[in-house]
């Protein structure tokens, strides 16, 4: 789990840790759950679930 994992990062940077991440991810099966803002990680991800208000808004898939 992740809270805003990439607010503080350059863009490169962003990028280096979502390959790290993905590659992960396909070689390992490993999960991760992002809470952010950032439109690098909607636009790289399998799956988007967003929470508004504490209530499921939108669940999609890639």
């Amino acid at each position: 789990m992740a809270d805003e994992p990439t607010v503080n990062l350059d863009v490169k940077s962003t990028s280096e840790l979502l390959d790290i991440m993905e590659a992960l991810n396909q070689e390992e099966g490993t999960t991760f759950i992002f809470s952010t803002h950032d439109s690098w990680v909607f636009n790289r991800a399998k799956r988007i679930i967003v929470f508004e208000d504490g209530q499921l808004k939108e669940d999609k898939a890639q």
